[in-house]
């Protein structure tokens, strides 16, 4: 469970930070459900941007922004459905858009998650301390956005390979930023330094994303909520809702899965990761191109025992759709095959993590056999924003995008997808997934050996940890009335 133990004396320096920044922290509820909010925050809120460093966008962290850059109020739930013509599957996919949180990504929703019942406690005081966000992207993105609301110092740990945009971004935002080596797939290297920092002397708090519960939670409750509502809307008579498909990274939004197998019992969570990698599928390593992922571990906060699939992208499919998507010339052939106008201008949306998570929802469904009344649903967890520089680098290596390229990624990368290095698991292949864990929590990381069996044999280990929403929100606004009296 999420640590809530009080410690007064750094609470009230952290309220006295909060008041003299303008901060409210916005509750879960009003996450979930932004009619939640006051009128007055409503209508503060249309006059500033949605990357704005400014506190009020704490309210922004939902999935129910309106889709404008600036000045925009709240809506119905972000999402798109992508039609046969496009994905070459009978089944219905849905995918919720990430472009519309603060920073582009809805991994400031994850960091909120893991930062606020640290804040709301007093465990983490942000006139003293550091806030380390270790990440392989959009994350430590995340946590130094929220820690600038609060004027709190941050740093970021992100691999040397990711994209410029995360680099240029995190310059003007982060106290720090520090790159590790490698890529996307070199997570050990991230918390080796994380190490390296604790022992360092420094007064710092690290919200581990691949390990901290609030990230596991605010999916499970934020997002999971916001699925429901989309699935609600869009179930008709007949229809049923077989799974959701998602690229593991830190394990955080697979977590909106165990929520929904609780309102539809006989749906199914996939797993994806990169067939480079293939750590999942068969306890191995590599290294790969479809940034923010991150493997070569299974992620504490990952509830293995509760996933049914488990499914490998080559990250050649990725980088050759991201492409077919956004060039040109990939865009005029998606429209000569019959793929909507609408369609065709929304591929922006799809950054390289939302293209897998895309193409792991077409082999879902090719595995499975699903129709027309069949409904996957998935997640975008960023945009194309943040991968022009990969585009470019493209264009310089592989020269101008043509009709041609275009046929052959369409025929190849998209309708060619294959059931091929997918595994619908087992109780022993979860099992033996779960096991993973110990190598690097147990043997490296300081978990304990009686966690990771409470992990698999307690029933109330994962319940527990959902159940903790209502009492996050009452420290919230007890942190709120505190802030307003201080």
């Amino acid at each position: 469970m999420i640590d809530l133990t009080m410690h007064e004396d750094r609470l009230v320096r952290a309220a006295a930070r909060a008041k003299e920044r303008g901060v409210v922290i916005p509750t879960f509820a009003q996450m979930k459900d932004p009619a939640k909010i006051s009128g007055p925050t409503r209508d503060r809120l249309g006059r500033i941007g949605l990357w704005d460093v400014d506190p009020l966008n704490l309210f922004r962290i939902t999935w129910k922004n309106e889709p404008v850059e600036t000045g925009g109020g709240f809506g119905e739930v972000n999402y798109i459905e992508l039609p046969s013509s496009l994905t070459g599957v009978e089944a219905r996919i849905l995918a919720l858009v990430g472009r519309w949180f603060p920073t582009g990504a809805h991994k400031v929703g994850a960091a909120f998650g893991c930062l606020v019942p640290s804040l709301v406690t007093g465990q983490f005081d942000p006139t003293t301390q550091k806030a380390v966000w270790p990440s392989t992207g959009n994350y430590c993105r995340g946590g130094a956005y929220d820690s600038a609301l609060l004027g709190a110092r941050s740093v970021a740990i992100l691999p040397e390979g990711m994209s410029k945009e995360r680099f240029d971004w995190l310059a003007n935002i982060a106290g720090e930023v520090i790159k590790t080596p490698g890529s996307e797939s070199n997570v050990k290297e991230i918390f080796d330094k994380t190490w390296e920092l604790r022992e360092s002397g420094e007064d710092l708090m690290i919200f581990n994303q691949f390990e901290e519960f609030g990230n596991y939670l605010w999916h499970y409750e934020v997002t999971g909520n916001a699925m429901l509502e989309v699935l609600e809307r869009e179930l008709g008579p007949g229809d049923e809702f077989r799974g959701v498909t998602l690229t593991t990274g830190s394990a955080g939004t697979i977590g909106c899965g165990d929520f929904l197998k609780q309102q539809f019992p006989r749906s199914k969570i996939a797993a994806g990761e990169a067939s480079q990698c293939p750590t999942l599928l068969e306890n191995g390593f590599g290294a790969h191109r479809i940034e923010g992922i991150g493997d070569k571990h299974v992620p504490w906060i990952h509830n293995v025992k509760n996933t049914d699939m488990v499914i490998d992208l080559d990250d050649n499919v990725i980088v050759h759709l991201a492409r077919l998507f956004n060039e040109p010339a990939g865009q005029s052939y998606l429209a000569s095959q019959g793929v909507p106008e609408a369609t065709v201008e929304s591929l922006d949306l799809f950054g390289f993590s939302g293209i897998a998570n895309l193409s792991m929802a077409i082999k879902f469904a090719k595995y499975y056999e699903l129709g027309s009344q069949d409904v996957v649903i998935t997640v975008l967890t960023d945009s194309m924003d943040l991968y022009q520089s990969r585009l470019e680098e493209m264009r310089q290596e592989h020269g101008e995008y043509t009709d041609l390229h275009a046929a052959g990624d369409f025929a190849r990368y998209l309708h060619g997808l294959t059931t091929e290095n997918l595994l619908e698991l087992r109780y022993t292949d979860r099992r033996r997934i779960h096991n993973l864990k110990y190598f690097t929590w147990v043997e490296q990381q300081g978990r304990t050996y009686e966690e990771i069996m409470a992990q698999w044999y307690d029933e109330h280990y994962w319940t527990d940890t959902q159940g903790q929403v209502e009492q996050i929100d009452q420290l919230i606004d007890e942190f709120n009335a505190r802030v307003a009296k201080a």
